[in-house]
């Protein structure tokens, strides 16, 4: 069936995660000069449209977001250390 896209339910605090991660990155980027993020997905060789779905909270992989972090210059630790709540099992 093409053209029919199935819409794929998330637990909401999964989706809540996602939109951690994309505000992170939108802060990160913003930090780094870019005001908006065609430039920087076109100056990183990076699919422009994605980065703006990513940057919404879209699911990624993790080797998406290293691509993106490596572009950043931040570390995983530094990612990860500020604004992204830890939570436990």
């Amino acid at each position: 069936m093409a053209g029919n896209k199935r819409k794929i339910e998330r637990d909401p605090l999964d989706q809540e995660l996602l939109d951690k991660i994309g505000a992170r990155l939108r802060i990160l980027r913003k930090e780094k000069g870019f005001k908006n993020y065609e430039k920087f997905s076109y100056e990183h060789n990076l699919n422009r449209s994605q980065i703006g779905q990513y940057e919404k909270g879209q699911n990624m992989t993790l080797t998406t977001l290293a691509q993106i972090l490596r572009a950043l210059n931040v570390s995983w630790k530094e990612f990860f250390s500020v604004g992204i709540d830890k939570t436990e099992d």
